[in-house]
């Protein structure tokens, strides 16, 4: 089996990404399959960030003139280029990030169909004419580009989030500055190789239309305060949220906040246990439990506890846990060690709140020590306290019992977040509730179906502290655009709105004949 360094280098060359950019810099990567440095780039300064918005903002201003189907033509390209690439930069996914390899592989498809759809909005992005109270007048909405896009992406979906964004602000007259997660850069060197081809088939693609910055903090503190990007779309955590949104509105620009999620699922008495069962089981712990969209808490109805409960702790404590490029795996590795200590501290925390944890442990026969692979933890818990308000980034399940549906609802919105959520149901007098405005306070509810698994066409997003952002399909173009309202007279009159007057004797020659009614 070729080693995870010497592969990763052969993707990263066989798609176009210069030597030069992953190797000799000053910040390491390693593979969490193995914890072996797999990369080196060279970090980005706070001068060379301000310097890339500038090269963005001049690609912007030259953008915005092509029409927009002819920028959707890009878009296409752009998808034909991922199409090509999928099989490596899927890998490479895998490499970097620890997924198995159908997530890793998906993960690109969504980029892909990401693209799709972005190119048909090329050709859609629709205002409104509306009724005007005013004779010989016609009022208009229009959306024109918004400029510069920011956009800060987390480890986890290290390329499609990026693709969320991008697509569209591409289409909408956009230029955009990325900066990956620092743990996960090698992919997004990928994408920039990738798009770089895209543009050279599309011509006359303007220098800086598509920028990647690498680092830290200061980084992303420099593209978050620089006024020439009126949007910046952040993924992350809510402290991370909230430190940007803050500071973006400051110099009143509009942020477009992804970010913590501690989703739940209900399963009622009238479910299809089989069913909630697969579905339970992916979603918790599918990506290690490292999803935004990870379910976290499931809300039982006593009724069918004992039956759902018993089959989910063998579920736990035989699935396979190991490394999902080389083995067959369905549960890769933790990120790093600091995600792993955070496991072990909420897993503490839960015990000290009166929970029974079931798995949780680390699997040394997995990986080497570099490397953080552990069973995937279900928590019993006898109320909804302590770590079970909090989202903790791994593969842990908290479970409570309830007995009436309002109890079952009150759990599901009684924490601070707000990203997705789904019930287990065949009464539909629940299921409707659950969608209703009386139900579930998130900004995605399934039904029968886990809370992860989202697809482009639906706008991605959550309430509360998930940040209220939107991303992906419906219509989340519209954050990357700014609105204009418009009224054209084309009489000879000028009538005033809601019926004021305004009467000037117009002696003057030059001024013509008349009484002229003007607008307050």
């Amino acid at each position: 089996m070729t080693s995870p360094v010497a592969e990763t280098r052969e993707l990263l060359e066989a798609l176009g990404v210069p030597a030069s950019r992953f190797s000799g810099g000053n910040r390491i990567v390693r593979t969490p399959l193995t914890g072996e440095i797999i990369g080196r780039v060279q970090d980005d300064t706070p001068e060379s960030t301000t310097a890339a918005i500038g090269k963005a903002h001049a690609a912007f201003e030259a953008w915005r003139k092509v029409p927009g189907p002819q920028r959707g033509e890009l878009v296409r390209l752009l998808g034909e280029e991922l199409r090509a690439a999928k099989t490596e930069l899927g890998r490479l996914v895998s490499l970097e990030v620890g997924k198995i390899v159908s997530e890793g592989l998906g993960e690109v498809q969504e980029m892909i169909d990401i693209c799709d759809f972005a190119t048909g909005l090329s050709r859609q992005l629709y205002g409104l004419t509306i009724a005007t109270e005013r004779g010989d007048h016609r009022m208009m909405e229009q959306w024109h580009p918004a400029g510069v896009v920011g956009v800060i992406s987390a480890f986890n979906f290290p390329v499609a989030v990026w693709s969320w964004n991008a697509a569209l602000a591409f289409v909408c007259g956009d230029s955009v500055v990325w900066k990956p997660s620092e743990k996960t850069p090698l992919t997004a060197l990928a994408v920039e190789a990738i798009f770089d081809k895209a543009a050279k088939r599309f011509g006359g693609v303007p220098d800086g239309l598509m920028t990647v910055v690498l680092g830290a903090r200061e980084v992303g503190a420099a593209l978050v305060d620089d006024a020439r990007v009126p949007v910046v779309s952040a993924t992350g955590s809510t402290a991370m949220g909230r430190i940007v949104g803050e500071r973006v509105a400051r110099r009143f620009g509009k942020s477009i906040l992804e970010l913590g999620g501690n989703n739940a699922s209900i399963v009622t008495p009238s479910a299809d246990l089989d069913l909630a069962l697969r579905a339970i089981a992916f979603a918790a712990m599918g990506t290690a439990g490292q999803r935004c969209t990870s379910l976290r808490r499931l809300i039982v109805h006593e009724s069918v506890y004992d039956a759902l409960v018993g089959k989910l702790r063998q579920v736990y404590a035989t699935i396979k846990v190991g490394n999902p490029v080389a083995t067959d795996a369905l549960v890769g590795p933790l990120i790093d060690g600091q995600a792993y200590e955070g496991m072990q501290k909420a897993l503490d925390e839960a015990k000290k709140a009166g929970g029974t944890v079931h798995g949780g442990a680390r699997v040394a026969e997995a990986g080497p020590a570099e490397a953080y692979y552990v069973r995937p933890a279900l928590v019993e818990m006898p109320e909804q306290k302590g770590p079970v308000v909090h989202e903790t980034f791994a593969p842990i399940l908290y479970v409570l019992k309830y007995g009436d549906f309002d109890e079952a609802l009150a759990l599901q919105n009684g924490v601070p977040q707000g990203l997705s959520s789904s019930i287990f149901a065949t009464d539909m007098r629940e299921v409707e509730r659950f969608v209703s405005g009386q139900g579930s306070d998130c900004g995605i509810a399934n039904v029968n179906m886990g809370p992860s698994g989202a697809e482009i066409g639906g706008a991605f997003g959550g309430e509360k502290e998930t940040g209220g952002g939107r991303e992906s399909g419906s219509d989340a173009w519209k954050a990357y655009m700014r609105r204009q309202t418009s009224a054209i007279n084309y009489g000879r009159t000028l009538p005033l709105a809601q019926g004021v007057k305004f009467d000037v004797e117009a002696d003057a020659p030059s001024h013509g004949d008349g009484a002229m009614e003007a607008d307050a």
